[in-house]
């Protein structure tokens, strides 16, 4: 985690000092990741090195996305999409559009990283790691307020609607967060069954997943409140199956 954090750093810094939007998801995620290195220390998880493992191998599958764009290569296309919304937007709307692209489409290729098609199978060693799936969700749940006053710091208080939709959307993105989370572990079902079937299988359900996921982060980028649209289409993704 301490080397994670330490490329997260450097990052930052070069988007800060090119004024980069990506800057703003970037450093939210950054803080996000401070805190559960923090929560693994303080031994809030079941199996900390467990979570330790899964929280890299997640957060390698966005700084590769990362990576590709800055060096000018395409990355998967929820990312493409979110990389390349408008500079003007809102800080708050840049960080929900990464938001989206990561935990829909990164989060569950990041489960079938650290949990075999076998440990499926298993349903205690499985309830072990939706516990820790939970508590992760209460890590997050808990960075939202420090997270959106952040924001407010760096755009300023916005509008006379923003302020009085303030703590809807702090409640809003809890919901999104524990919803949208609890539909990635399905995915990673589907996605570890298509994975016994062969390569083939498993490419064409995650090229599902990728298409579910662009167009989620790309229907984000209309005009109105993100959250309150979130609401209304629902948070997060589905696989069939």
């Amino acid at each position: 985690m301490e080397e994670l954090i330490g490329r997260m750093a450097a990052l930052l810094d070069a988007l800060q000092a090119a004024g980069d939007q990506r800057r703003f998801f970037h450093a939210t995620y950054q803080r996000t990741t401070i805190a559960v290195a923090a929560e693994i220390q303080r031994g809030g998880f079941t199996d900390a090195a467990w979570v330790e493992r899964w929280d890299v191998a997640f957060a390698d599958l966005y700084l590769d996305a990362l990576d590709a764009a800055l060096a000018g290569r395409s990355p998967t296309r929820p990312w493409a999409i979110a990389f390349s919304a408008p500079a003007d937007l809102p800080p708050l709307r840049h960080v929900l559009l990464g938001m989206n692209a990561h935990i829909n489409y990164d989060l569950p290729q990041a489960l079938l990283a650290v949990i075999t098609d076998e440990q499926f199978d298993d349903p205690e060693l499985l309830a072990r790691r939706q516990s820790d799936h939970r508590a992760i969700d209460d890590v997050l749940a808990s960075r939202v307020g420090a997270e959106d006053d952040e924001l407010a710091r760096i755009s300023g208080p916005g509008s006379l609607l923003d302020r009085l939709l303030g703590p809807l959307n702090r409640l809003g993105t809890q919901r999104f967060l524990r919803e949208a989370r609890s539909k990635v572990w399905a995915n990673a079902v589907v996605l570890s069954r298509a994975r016994r079937q062969g390569a083939d299988a498993y490419a064409t359900v995650l090229a599902q997943l990728e298409e579910l996921s662009a167009a989620k982060v790309a229907a984000l980028q209309a005009p109105g409140q993100v959250l309150l649209k979130l609401a209304t289409t629902g948070f997060g993704v589905r696989l069939p199956g």
